[in-house]
């Protein structure tokens, strides 16, 4: 039986205990809510990673027609992994996801009061109404400018109702990425 023993068969399992501590379940509760960053860091990583993606976003990467606004989403994406991280297990602690996830919300709605607030500011961070038709007159420099093709236009044309642009009196690409129409009156 000593030979087993030493050989590594025959081991018994460890005690309740020291099971316990290895797996992180004894004092776990007083483990989950502790910081392992500091959480000005958290702060700061989620400020820099917000602000680098909405003008990202902004300023890079385009609208397409019937999508949701830039901001909306990139809080879903952004609140979506920093939530997975916590509830994985990433930080170590549940705080950290709470004050990322927070940190990403608070800057979401900054910026949605700023623009409602400040004119100036709603001019600067949403994009503003790109007339595409006026008079049936196609404007292809303004489809070119925001990656437009006329297929897709006539496709969300069609969606409308319209088959023929010489039967709108006004087209233009909202800042929610939605084309609005207004049909000459019969």
């Amino acid at each position: 039986m000593n030979e087993s023993i030493a050989k590594g068969k025959g081991r018994r399992s460890a005690s309740p205990v020291t099971r316990s501590r290895a797996c992180g379940t004894e004092d776990g509760a007083m483990h989950l809510f502790e910081f392992h960053i500091p959480a000005t860091e958290l702060i700061v990583r989620g400020t820099l990673v917000f602000w680098f993606l909405f003008l990202l976003f902004r300023f890079v990467l385009h609208r397409n027609p019937g999508s949701l606004g830039i901001a909306d989403i990139l809080l879903v994406v952004l609140i979506a992994d920093a939530a997975q991280n916590g509830m994985a297990g990433e930080y170590k602690s549940v705080g950290g996801c709470f004050v990322l996830v927070g940190t990403l919300a608070a800057w979401s709605c900054f910026i949605d009061w700023m623009e409602y607030r400040f004119r100036w500011f709603a001019r600067l961070f949403e994009p503003g109404v790109v007339t595409l038709i006026r008079h049936g007159k196609v404007f292809k420099a303004n489809l070119r400018r925001e990656m437009l093709t006329e297929s897709a236009l006539n496709s969300q044309l069609r969606e409308q109702g319209v088959d023929d642009p010489a039967l709108v009196k006004y087209a233009a690409l909202e800042p929610n990425g939605k084309i609005s129409v207004v049909l000459y009156s019969k």
